[in-house]
Formats: C-alpha cells, structure tokens, sequence
C-alpha cells in the first residue's frame, strides 16, 4: 500500500458509509467523476475491487469489508494525530521540565506556577529542585527545558542561553530584635551562624565575603537545606545569610548588609542549541511578565531590582 494516498482512504469511507458515489462526492466536496477516479485507481494499487456497482446501487465486496475497518482506524488515528500536535500547539497539552534552585522555588517559582497554571491548566509541569551548578549541567544534558539559576560570579555559561532577570540582595535574618540597622560583613565573625549545606550557592557566597573580610566563620549549626535552615534561625540557633524574596517571607527580623553588601543575580536560562517548546517558551514570558508585573506594582522586596531587558 506505499502507493496508496490518504485522499484515496477518505474517498473509499466516504462511498463505503454513504453506498452512493455522487452523495459521496457531495459529503467530500469534490466532483463524482474526480472521486470515482480516485477510487479505481485505490482498487488498482490494491489490485481487487471494493465495491459491487449495480443499477440498484453499490456494495462492498469482500476485500471492500475487509479494508473498512482498517480505514476507519487509519482516519481515527490520522484525526486523533492532528488533535495533539492542534493542542500541544495551542498550549492545551504539553509538558515543561524547569529546574530552580531551593531559595526560588520558595520564593518567585510557586507565584509564577500559579500564574501559568491558571492560564494553561492542561500542561504538565515538572519542577527540580537543585544547586545552580547541577542545574547548569542538567540543561547542558537536555534534561531540563528551563532553569532559573544564580549566575556564577565568573559569568561564563557558554552552553545556555541566559537572560538575567534580577539582582537581589542578600541579607542577615534572625530570631530576635537587630542589634543595628544594617549589618556589615565583619559582623558575623562575632556570632556563629545558621550555614545551608555544601553546594548551596549561598553558602559558597557567604564563606567568600567572610574570607574575603579576614576571617573564617564559625556555625552553630550547618548542613541544612532551605527549609531546615529556616526552621534553626526561628529556633534561635543564630542568624543565617539569606536571599531578600525569601526574607522578606519568612517572619523572621531582616537586617540589610551595609554597602557594598552582598547581592546575587538571577537569570532564566536554556540549552542554546535546543530550541525551546512552545510551553517552556510561555513558562519563559510568564515569568518575565510576572516580574514586569510585580516591579509595576512596588511588590519586589527592598533590594531586589529588575534587570532591564537588552
């Protein structure tokens, strides 16, 4: 049947349900004598005849109701097809892998989810939680189609496309009243604090300005993960460096850094040689739009300032 148009197929169901050429031709909009042609050529390349045609009218033969249940399923098929690629297309369907590292999937991801689950109910999301550096490499692998991730103070991310979206400064937060109104670097060589875990890009940012100031610090306790790290700090245990967007959520006392202080930046990045999908690209522009939004509107924290586009 490599010869064999799906034209033909459609024709040949059409005359099989109708059992009349010309009311065929007319359900089909095509002249009776292009689609009686249409079907002696399908009878030739399959080398029987499907239909009995007499004064009475027509029938189908043996090999008619032998490949009428075939094209059926053909046409089912071929329709069932259109309709998912038609509702992948549209944003009805689909799947978005994005990867955020702890401090954003507990500040910026769950509000940008929100917005984009309202608006495509139908697409699948799957979130990975993980450092920048291993979110990096799972794009550069293809796993991901979309991370947020802090920028790496060297810059260089020659495999993905990056876009900074904000810079965002870090503060001290802890359990009881602030000793200052702003805290300075020096600072925490005086009280052991409350560290995440090796990997975390905020520890590795805090160990650097420590080091960078003189001094090693000390912790009470080290080891946890975002949500852990929190739960110590509220304890009482000691203060933790922290980012502003998960700050200024946490009900804990927030004391800024000081200038120059302590900031990061955050970019949206994919593969650059993978092509985004139509749903990780509006997963993209809603989280452009979300931040937009939210710059608009004065509700980013004290010290988290967009980045211009461009």
């Amino acid at each position: 049947m490599g010869l064999v148009q799906f034209q033909q197929l459609r024709y040949f169901a059409a005359v099989a349900e109708t059992r009349h050429f010309t009311r065929a031709a007319e359900r089909m909009h095509v002249a009776q004598p292009s689609l009686s042609q249409q079907i002696r050529s399908l009878e030739r390349e399959l080398g029987a005849e499907l239909f009995h045609r007499t004064r009475g009218g027509i029938a189908l033969t043996d090999a008619g109701e032998a490949l009428l249940p075939l094209v059926r399923r053909i046409l089912a098929d071929t329709e069932n097809a259109r309709l998912a690629v038609q509702e992948t297309v549209q944003l009805r369907r689909g799947r978005v892998r994005l990867g955020a590292p702890p401090s954003l999937c507990v500040s910026l991801v769950p509000d940008v989810l929100r917005a984009y689950r309202a608006r495509y109910p139908g697409v699948e999301l799957q979130v990975r939680e993980d450092g920048s550096r291993d979110l990096v490499r799972t794009l550069a692998d293809g796993e991901l189609d979309l991370a947020l991730i802090i920028t790496p103070r060297s810059g260089e991310l020659p495999a993905l496309d990056v876009t900074e979206l904000l810079h965002e400064d870090l503060v001290l937060v802890s359990a009881g009243r602030a000793k200052r109104r702003r805290a300075r670097i020096e600072d925490l060589r005086e009280q052991p604090l409350v560290m995440f875990r090796e990997g975390y890009d905020l520890r590795e940012t805090t160990l650097a300005a420590c080091r960078a100031a003189g001094f090693e610090p000390s912790f009470a306790v080290e080891g946890g993960e975002m949500d852990a790290v929190l739960g110590f700090v509220r304890a009482g245990l000691g203060p933790a460096v922290l980012p502003g967007m998960v700050a200024a959520r946490s009900g804990l006392t927030v004391t800024p850094f000081a200038g120059p202080g302590l900031a990061r930046t955050i970019a949206v990045a994919h593969g650059r040689d993978v092509p985004l999908t139509r749903a990780a690209g509006a997963l993209r522009d809603t989280v452009l739009t979300h931040l937009a939004d939210a710059d608009r509107a004065g509700a980013l924290p004290p010290g988290t300032r967009l980045i211009p586009a461009g």
